[in-house]
Parts: structure tokens; C-alpha cells; sequence
């Protein structure tokens, strides 16, 4: 993952309402929800959902799919993992260098 796209990812999930959406999508699991599921669930009016939802899916952590007159708006479960893995992937790599500088 380069560090643009972690950074739109990370962006995207950068306000409160977005993570709610986000955690519902996560919690709904890989069926996903109808938008009008996500709006009873979160009670975020549904304008403001349309434009929580366009951030998310332009960043690549929701997917959505048509079906029929209906939207389904799933969590990229793959891109959430690449975003973790990316915080992660450093985790503690320093933590030798600095103990042996304190041994010094």
C-alpha cells in the first residue's frame, strides 16, 4: 500500500459520523446493508449519509453494489486489513535501537 492511498483511507474514517457508518457496515458483515438500513441504524439524515457513504467508497473502505433499485453498501474488509497491516507493518522496529541506547 503506498502512502497516498493509506492516507485517503485513513482520511476517509477521519470523522465521527463516518466511523459509525463504518462500524455499522463492519458489524453487518459481508451481506452488507441497504442504505436506508444504515440511516435507521445510525439516525444520520439521509443526505448526509449519501455523502458520509460517497468519502468511504471513494477512499476503498465500502464498497457498494446496485441491486435492482436498491444500493448495497458493504465494509472492503481486504482494504481495512491493508490499512491495519500498514499502521502495523513497523510495529515496535525501533524498540531494539532505543534499549541500546539506554545501555549506553
Amino acid at each position: 500500500m503506498q502512502w497516498a492511498q493509506a492516507a485517503q483511507g485513513f482520511a476517509a474514517m477521519g470523522s465521527e459520523a463516518r466511523l459509525q457508518v463504518l462500524r455499522c457496515l463492519i458489524r453487518a458483515g459481508h451481506e452488507g446493508l441497504m442504505v436506508a438500513e444504515i440511516q435507521h441504524r445510525t439516525g444520520i439524515a439521509p443526505s448526509t449519509l449519501a455523502h458520509h457513504l460517497k468519502c468511504l467508497t471513494s477512499a476503498g473502505v465500502v464498497e457498494q453494489q446496485k441491486r435492482g433499485r436498491s444500493t448495497i453498501s458493504r465494509a472492503s474488509f481486504q482494504q481495512l486489513e491493508a490499512l491495519a497491516q500498514f499502521v502495523l507493518s513497523e510495529c515496535c522496529a525501533d524498540a531494539n535501537t532505543k534499549e541500546a541506547a539506554k545501555d549506553d
